[in-house]
């Protein structure tokens, strides 16, 4: 029995002081000191762009920055950080391609803190919008320690494409004191969506007033809604949104730009505003309108007259009345020129009767025909569709021949004339006597 004691006793002894005997003892010693295996660096994350912003890019794009976002998860802290970046193919050092990309990190980083490296890139043509696997070799001293550690790790990044907002009114023109519809155009036409477009119409006080002075007649300006959520753009696509605008007398023949404010996410799901200027010309309205047309006896020709008024509140430049035959009428379409058409003030027209084969009394159906131009010189017609009634003429017509009332009168002033010889003869011949 005191055998058994003796020998357990022995290998208790021995067991104890096997670790000493091959010198790898640790007992009461913190790891991480005297192992180089225990991780001091995390990675967290790698994108294009710098420390807190991300940015989008496309292929092609060249000397943009990388950052890759580490923590430090040791109990010291970290100096004289540096990286080298190994990327694909696609990717490489502005220096050329066969240069290191490297970068460092002159701050200390604090236990527990994250720490940035940014390094810069250039993006072949050839690579593809997609995710990519690239690792990074990290080297870094700790303090109260000698000697530099390092770790190497591997992460995806990905090359997002880039958006690009662009905006453009389908309607370039307005015009004043009428309720116009205005459709605008957004588009992307870069290789990233627009997610989730959100936009807003700076026409309020405050907005107005952090812009140019340029826009400031937004002020009198009337809009019916001035907020769109437009949803998800797609890359090289568009989209459109129309609302109502009221435009006062007042700013006729005038710019309006009108500042939108627009939101999105971007491919990183960061939110993006930025603001885009539609602009449009205030065109000045004319609106005639064509009235009392009639057919009276004018210097021995039946011409038809009428009237021409302008309610709105600028000139109809270049105008033209034409009188034009429908139906079997065989009125000659016959033109005149009115010159300007200004408003508030009847523009009265004449235009003589022609015929075609001969004179047709009675109703005729006719048009009359009003062309102008406004203060952009875009071409206008007014058509006013009626009917007149031709009475009989004095006159000779058009084509030669005339008509059994012009003979008559003709016949009726020569009698007049040679009564006139024979009675004054008559008195010289009894003078004489």
């Amino acid at each position: 029995m005191n055998k058994i004691v003796i020998l357990f006793s022995m290998f208790l002894i021995t067991s104890s002081l096997i670790p000493l005997s091959f010198g790898e003892g640790t007992i009461g010693i913190p790891q991480g000191v005297l192992r180089d295996h225990v991780i001091s660096v995390k990675f967290l994350d790698a994108y294009f762009g710098t420390d807190g912003s991300k940015i989008e890019v496309a292929p092609g794009d060249k000397n943009v920055p990388f950052t890759v976002i580490m923590s430090n998860v040791g109990t010291q802290d970290l100096t004289g950080i540096k990286g080298k970046l190994s990327l694909p193919s696609a990717f490489q050092s502005p220096s050329g391609r066969m240069a290191i990309i490297i970068a460092d990190n002159d701050e200390k980083a604090t236990a527990g803190d994250t720490f940035p490296l940014t390094f810069f890139v250039d993006i072949s043509k050839d690579a593809k919008i997609k995710s990519y696997v690239g690792s990074m070799t990290v080297e870094f001293s700790r303090l109260r320690e000698s000697g530099e550690r390092q770790q190497t790790f591997d992460f995806t990044f990905k090359v997002t494409g880039d958006s690009i907002v662009n905006l453009k009114p389908i309607t370039n023109f307005i015009t004043s004191i009428i309720n116009n519809e205005v459709v605008i155009q957004i588009s992307n036409e870069g290789t990233a969506p627009l997610n989730n477009v959100d936009i807003i119409l700076q026409n309020d006080q405050t907005s107005v007033s952090s812009q140019s002075t340029s826009i400031t007649n937004l002020e009198n300006v009337i809009f019916d809604q001035t907020h769109w959520d437009v949803g998800t753009i797609e890359p090289e696509s568009s989209t459109m949104f129309s609302f109502n605008v009221f435009v006062p007398e007042s700013l006729k023949n005038e710019p309006l730009h009108l500042p939108m404010e627009i939101s999105y996410y971007d491919a990183h799901g960061s939110s993006q505003t930025v603001t885009r200027v539609a602009d449009f010309y205030i065109n000045g309205l004319v609106d005639p309108s064509i009235y009392g047309v009639k057919v009276i006896e004018l210097s021995g020709q039946q011409t038809v007259i009428g009237d021409i008024l302008n309610e709105g509140n600028s000139d109809g430049l270049f105008g033209f009345v034409t009188l034009k035959p429908r139906g079997d009428s065989n009125i000659k379409e016959s033109t005149q020129y009115i010159d300007e058409i200004e408003p508030d003030s009847p523009v009265p027209f004449n235009i003589p009767i022609e015929f075609v084969g001969g004179e047709r009394i009675g109703e005729h159906d006719i048009t009359i025909e009003v062309t102008y131009k406004d203060s952009m010189r875009n071409d206008h017609i007014l058509a006013y569709n009626t009917k007149i009634n031709v009475g009989a003429s004095s006159l000779i017509s058009d084509d030669g021949q005339g008509s059994i009332g012009g003979i008559a009168a003709v016949l009726i002033i020569i009698a007049i004339i040679i009564g006139i010889f024979y009675y004054r003869k008559k008195i010289k011949i009894l003078t004489r006597v």
